[in-house]
């Protein structure tokens, strides 16, 4: 392969990745191989050699589809492609294709502005990148634009959650408990000679129970994982006994890092620890690893855990359910956060989801701000009987 056109591969492959698609070094690799091996004298060959080598999800065809007939007209002229966009979007699919049209916007200006030289000044259509308040708490997080990810940031940071108290081992003073306390009614018999004048009293304390939060950074969740990691940060900076792992095909504990009162700088810590990002995903193996390294250290006190993955699984879910139903019965409520329950049709046919599906307390969207909403909403209620003791006791 001739160096100019290596370099337009990859500078194709960042277009998509500046866009949110999930393509690393060894993808792009691929890609440069495929190109080579096929040629580029039939635009089909071409077309499709990239497609197989850099696209994985299903959902990310629209967004390949039109950068790739921007970019590969011609990939110095970046002004000449932004006038195009627009009227490429005239079909039946607009309103499917507006989101994506946003976010190849966004990046084909970013990658412009770093590799471009400024001729002249083009006019930009701005109005599918902006959307009012309504519209973006119910935007899609992988749909988001720059800005509008952005927006979805400061909106994360402001979000506040109660999660109700539970009854602890401990007790604590009080004027009207229902239980005498006789240490403390000895100390006050001190100082009338011993003689009991007044009985104090106590009554069990309450607190609000640690959190545990494990969130999939494989390559199917895509922006997900980093909105969960500002998500994540700002419980942290909320209250204590807070703990967060993430894992793909390992288990990293990322509770230190996160701690950082910065949220820029505590994500960028988190992130250099993470040897696996948007790589391939091994559930039953980390949760497998936390239940024996770090179950008993983080889930004591009635600990709920946020179980933030897709459930899709490279192993089939080999055992996996073995291991939810061991973190199921270690915690007090296990709540696992599903972004493909966006989908109307979702069905749990995937091996994961349904090893997992059983035995989980409760089953939500966390896709949009307004998810993100409603779980704080459901999760300061206090947790229901756990009907799912039974068979995870029968497992």
């Amino acid at each position: 392969m001739s160096g100019r056109l290596a370099e337009n591969v990859v500078a194709f492959v960042r277009l998509l990745r500046a866009a949110g698609l999930s393509v690393g070094p060894g993808r792009a690799l691929s890609a440069a191989r495929a190109v080579a091996a096929v040629g580029i004298a039939e635009r089909d060959d071409l077309y499709w050699a990239l497609h197989a080598t850099l696209i994985t999800r299903r959902q990310d065809r629209v967004l390949f589809d039109q950068a790739f007939h921007l970019f590969w007209r011609n990939p110095q002229l970046f002004e000449r492609a932004m006038t195009m966009l627009l009227p490429s979007l005239k079909t039946d699919e607009l309103k499917q294709r507006e989101a994506v049209a946003a976010r190849l916007a966004d990046a084909m200006l970013g990658h412009r502005s770093q590799q471009a030289p400024q001729r002249e000044e083009a006019e930009i259509d701005a109005s599918l990148t902006t959307s009012d308040r309504d519209l973006l708490q119910t935007r899609d997080f992988d749909q988001m634009s720059a800005s509008e990810f952005e927006l979805a940031r400061r909106a994360v940071a402001k979000l506040r959650m109660a999660f109700p108290p539970v009854r602890t081992r401990r007790w604590q003073a009080t004027a009207s408990g229902v239980r005498i306390d006789p240490r403390r009614t000895l100390r006050h018999a001190l100082r009338t000679g011993g003689d009991p004048v007044r009985l104090a009293k106590r009554r069990r304390a309450k607190r609000s129970p640690p959190i545990t939060i494990l969130c999939d950074i494989s390559g199917s969740m895509g922006r997900y994982s980093r909105i969960f990691l500002h998500f994540i940060h700002t419980l942290m900076t909320d209250r204590d006994r807070i703990h967060a792992f993430l894992f793909g095909t390992r288990l990293t504990n990322i509770t230190r890092a996160l701690k950082t009162r910065d949220v820029d700088e505590a994500v960028a810590k988190a992130s250099a620890q993470v040897m696996d990002w948007a790589g391939g995903t091994r559930i039953g193996a980390t949760l497998h690893d936390f239940n024996r390294d770090w179950s008993r250290r983080v889930l004591g006190q009635n600990a709920t855990v946020l179980l933030i993955t897709d459930g899709l699984d490279r192993d089939a879910g080999e055992g996996l359910e073995r291991e939810v139903v061991r973190l199921a019965m270690s915690c007090g409520r296990l709540v696992w956060l599903n972004p493909l329950l966006r989908f109307d049709g979702f069905q749990p046919r995937a091996r994961g989801v349904r090893a997992i599906l059983p035995h989980v307390d409760e089953h939500r969207p966390v896709h949009s701000l307004a998810s993100l909403a409603d779980l704080a909403a459901a999760l300061a209620q206090p947790p229901g009987p756990r009907h799912m003791m039974g068979r995870r006791m029968a497992a």
